[in-house]
């Protein structure tokens, strides 16, 4: 733990985007990646893809040596491992002593709160797709600052 509250809260809010982003993603069926939401809308795998690269670009950035790619969608359950492991590499360096290159406050209005923007996304394409996710009081979650894998609490008040 960092004696840092700033890195406290952005490791809280990418176990948050851990939380949120497994439910999105968890049990979705293979074909899901390629749901077409409409004209001009990003397929699920795409959006996946691209919260990857977010959460690299952040830690490109906290590191000060910011760097962006645009990644080609893996297969599903590819695209979910890379972004847990993306979770992973960029919490890791938030419990870390190695400085921070970047205001904590940036890091949280770009890349994190654009990477929990394209979550909703994925989830509001499962409705869609026909395949929900149930709602949730997230306030009642169990979410832990370095819980950012693919294992987490289980849900404490669902609804809908």
């Amino acid at each position: 733990m960092s004696d840092d509250p700033k890195r406290e809260l952005l490791r809280h809010t990418l176990a948050t985007l851990a939380y949120r982003g497994g439910k999105a993603v968890r049990n979705a069926p293979g074909a899901f990646a390629d749901f077409s939401g409409g004209e001009g809308l990003r397929t699920p795998g795409k959006i996946l893809a691209h919260i990857g690269d977010l959460l690299d670009w952040g830690l490109s950035i906290a590191k000060g040596q910011q760097t962006w790619h645009d990644s080609t969608p893996l297969p599903w359950n590819q695209e979910v491992g890379r972004f847990f492991a993306a979770l992973k590499k960029f919490d890791d360096f938030l419990a870390s002593s190695g400085p921070l290159q970047a205001p904590a406050e940036k890091l949280f209005q770009g890349p994190i709160a654009d990477a929990l923007t394209h979550v909703g996304q994925i989830a509001m394409l499962r409705r869609k797709a026909g395949v929900p996710i149930r709602g949730e009081s997230y306030y009642a979650a169990e979410m832990v600052a370095g819980r950012v894998g693919p294992e987490q609490a289980p849900p404490r008040k669902e609804f809908g």
